[in-house]
């Protein structure tokens, strides 16, 4: 089964999940909450190898963007 890395939009909180199908989106394991959000692992050359970097993934409607942006040009997320 993959990992997948899950933001919650609650607290905060980033945690993985082993998950069967792409479709389902886990509670968040330290609040509970079900505003979860599955988060897109992006790799990145370093010196030393690769390193993943993780960002929330675009939001399915709504403005668009991430909880730190309103879309548009954002250093964060890329959005």
């Amino acid at each position: 089964m993959p990992i997948f890395e899950f933001h919650c939009r609650q607290c905060g909180k980033v945690f993985e999940e082993l998950i069967l199908g792409s479709s389902v989106i886990p509670n968040c394991p330290s609040c509970g909450s079900s505003e979860t959000e599955k988060m897109i692992s992006s790799p990145r050359r370093t010196r030393s190898g690769f390193s993943i970097d993780s960002m929330p993934s675009a939001p399915s409607s709504g403005s668009g963007g991430c909880a730190g942006c309103s879309g548009g040009s954002c250093a964060t997320c890329g959005h």
